[in-house]
């Protein structure tokens, strides 16, 4: 790494750290949409002009700082690109972490190169702390178990890096990842859980559907069932797609309760993704009694659009979600995710993938993202 940030996007981080850092409560996390659209034509216009295939990619599009006046003509990139090119807004050799999504090692992977983790670690912490944990007092600490290999074992993961971040600030004593080697220690993680549930001590167990699946496989073939101390919670996220037999959320949510005891209102689905700085979390325990749906920080904003037309769909209608997210600095800020949603009051609902969304998001960059020069 060499010299010093540019100063204007040292500027931008600063803006955008300071909203990350600001006192928030479930009740009150004000979305201040003129602070987003400030900030979000900024970015932009820095982006456009440090990020070349972004530039090819908007100029095509006919999409410029002088054309753009609202954040939502921001042009979002799929996520299929970030396997083709290079995607971000400064100089090669300032990368100091790469983030990349999963799959196998014959697979093309996503790559996610970063230049700070500061706005990523600040961004997840307040959504993960309104979102899984609202009604922990300050300074209280809760058991955490992580289905997910730790920091170490797997660099790369942004979730590992995400829980790596979290168990130190809210983690109990003894919590801690349960996942190596790309297996659940099943052993161990169930006489933790029974040692917890003896003791009456709250648990937060936390990981992918994947490993959610398996661990309740573990508990079938044995005939145990678990009943975690009431306020426990489940978080469960997406990850090793397509390794494990297919299970619809709701039957997964059945078995959680009927193995480990803890309801479905107390279980919370993580909506994100490696492209992506900020999180989205169902609203199930931050506001309980009301109706499911997925919400984000105020520095990230949904829109859910025509994939044909580009423009937002209905209210009601379903669209592809495409995420403009202030934290990505140092990539681009508008995403196209290739997963279908629909809007639910003030959040959004996720559908599932649409159809040919990988084909779609993996040839739409070879004219225009690929540099001639070297990007």
């Amino acid at each position: 790494m060499s010299g010093g940030p540019d100063p204007a996007r040292a500027c931008l981080d600063a803006q955008v750290l300071a909203w990350m850092h600001e006192p928030a409560t479930p009740e009150h996390w004000p979305a201040d949409d003129a602070r987003f659209e400030a900030i979000a034509l900024e970015l932009f216009r820095f982006q456009f002009e440090h990020c070349a295939a972004y530039r090819r990619f908007c100029e095509g599009r006919g999409r410029t700082p002088r054309t753009i006046h609202a954040w939502h003509e921001i042009p979002p990139v799929p996520t299929g690109a970030f396997k083709e090119v290079a995607i971000r807004s400064f100089p090669a050799q300032r990368c100091t972490h790469v983030f990349r999504t999963s799959g196998t090692s014959s697979e093309l992977r996503g790559e996610l190169a970063l230049d700070t983790l500061a706005l990523y670690e600040a961004s997840l912490v307040p959504s993960f702390r309104l979102h899984v944990l609202p009604d922990l007092a300050e300074g209280t600490r809760m058991q955490l178990r992580i289905l997910t290999p730790s920091a170490q074992e797997a660099p790369d993961s942004s979730l590992s890096h995400m829980f790596a971040t979290l168990l130190p600030l809210y983690g109990a004593p003894g919590s801690g990842f349960d996942v190596s080697g790309g297996r659940v220690d099943h052993a161990a993680l169930l006489a933790r859980l029974r040692a917890a549930s003896e003791a009456g001590e709250l648990v937060a167990l936390c990981g992918t559907a994947f490993a959610f699946v398996h661990l309740l496989d573990e508990l079938t073939r044995s005939g145990e069932k678990l009943s975690l101390p009431a306020g426990s919670r489940v978080m469960e996220t997406g990850g090793f797609k397509g390794r494990s037999r297919e299970m619809p959320r709701a039957e997964l949510y059945a078995a959680i309760e009927s193995c480990l005891g803890v309801p479905s209102a107390r279980i919370v689905n993580q909506y994100g993704m490696t492209e992506l700085g900020s999180q989205f979390y169902d609203t199930t325990l931050r506001f309980p009694g009301k109706e499911r749906r997925k919400l984000g920080p105020p520095w990230a904003r949904v829109r859910l659009v025509d994939p044909a037309r580009g423009e937002d769909v209905p209210d009601g209608e379903v669209g592809m979600i495409v995420v403009v997210d202030l934290a990505n600095t140092g990539s681009v800020l508008a995403l196209e995710t290739a997963d279908l949603g629909r809007r639910v009051g003030d959040g959004f609902e996720v559908l599932g993938r649409a159809g040919g969304a990988e084909v779609r998001g993996c040839s739409i960059g070879a004219d225009e993202m690929f540099t001639r020069e070297g990007a």
